[in-house]
């Protein structure tokens, strides 16, 4: 009976996989650790470390006292061994991220592009600054993922459409992993906001559920199996075009918050609600921040005809609330959200307000970034 060649080869190269995730999760561990979480004997896992330890991705990191005999070396995922990178990008301005494979964050930065109508320069500038900050050269990125307003193509990773950054078109995508030399990823910011609740907020352990991203635009991401739902074209949660009750349908569909339920609940709309109510605040989040229990109300009022129509259609069982509004509405609104979805939607979905710290959207795309750097880079060992 002949033996499949490829077998061992590829034993060990799940192996080591299984190793390095655990090292990342639960890390450092002694040899004898990694042997028992992993099932391998003593002997295979000394055998796997040092030829994880021989291509750079493990190192010794201490010690662990044991009994009377020598201390056990603990070993864990030598941090430098790759880097991401993540950024957001916004009308007027670009942040960047850079995390080591281990997916602390080394720096951060956000600038002022010098020239908005030149996309690929203006990424390029920005992250050759953020690489300098972190002494990271660019060939040590091995992911690097732009999260971005619009619908993005699933299929060639191109923006498709983007009111507020109309110079992100069609082919800045190849232009980008031109310039750039690395793999360049362009995803929708919302979804990216739900890639970093599912990992790091409101939604660890949830593989169904949904962001509704209330502020400046509206957006949802889906999370359905544990997997983005993107959508045939993209398209999927662009809920501010959402038909509501008593709001006209849009009668050109190019033009910026046109859509129903844009009309319902941007920032304009809540200021005029703020207005009715006699609240006041310098910035829409301020209003909700500081609003009365009437003028909450209100505002509950208006996003959950949006959370119900979503769980009507998807019973998600998780709504998570994000954007400034949701951030600033906090856990007050969430559960205001949740009862007024109650009294109009046979499904009573959860509502709780984002619990990511930082910028949700970078965190999404250091999210995506470490997981295809990890793909590449662990999958590689043997």
């Amino acid at each position: 009976m002949s033996r499949d060649p490829g077998t061992p080869r590829l034993l060990r190269r799940l192996n080591d996989r299984a190793a390095l995730e655990l090292l990342l999760g639960d890390g450092p561990l002694t040899r004898a650790e990694l042997g028992e979480r992993t099932g391998l004997s003593k002997v295979t896992a000394g055998q796997l470390l040092a030829r994880l330890e021989e291509r750079g991705l493990v190192e010794v990191a201490g010690e662990r006292a044991g009994g009377r005999g020598p201390h056990a070396a603990l070993y864990a995922v030598v941090p430098a061994s790759a880097y991401v990178a993540g950024l957001e990008v916004l009308p007027d301005s670009l942040t960047v991220g850079v995390a080591d494979i281990t997916g602390r964050v080394v720096v951060e930065i956000t600038l002022n592009p010098s020239d908005g109508r030149d996309p690929v320069k203006a990424v390029h500038a920005a992250v050759q600054r953020a690489c300098d900050a972190a002494n990271v050269s660019l060939p040590q990125l091995k992911a690097f993922v732009i999260g971005t307003r619009g619908v993005v193509d699933p299929l060639t990773g191109d923006v498709r459409m983007s009111v507020d950054l109309p110079s992100w078109h069609v082919g800045v995508l190849a232009s980008l992993r031109e310039t750039l030399g690395t793999s360049v990823t362009i995803e929708n910011d919302v979804n990216l906001v739900a890639l970093a609740e599912h990992r790091h907020g409101a939604a660890i352990g949830f593989d169904d559920f949904v962001v509704i991203w209330a502020g400046v635009g509206q957006g949802l991401g889906v999370m359905l199996g544990g997997r983005l739902h993107r959508g045939l074209t993209g398209g999927a949660g662009e809920i501010g075009w959402l038909p509501v009750p008593g709001e006209p349908l849009p009668y050109d569909v190019s033009r910026p918050q046109s859509g129903s339920f844009q009309r319902l609940v941007s920032h304009d709309a809540l200021r005029g609600l703020a207005d009715e109510h006699g609240v006041s605040g310098a910035t829409v989040p301020d209003l909700v921040r500081g609003g009365d229990d009437d003028y909450l109300d209100a505002v509950a009022a208006r996003l959950a005809l949006g959370a119900a129509a979503v769980t009507v259609v998807l019973d998600p069982g998780l709504i998570v609330l994000s954007g400034d509004i949701g951030r600033a509405g906090g856990e007050r609104l969430a559960a205001k959200v949740q009862e007024a979805v109650a009294r109009v939607c046979p499904s009573r979905p959860t509502v709780v307000a984002s619990r990511v710290a930082g910028n949700p959207v970078l965190r999404g795309a250091l999210v995506a970034a470490l997981e295809q750097a990890r793909e590449q880079v662990f999958s590689d060992t043997v």
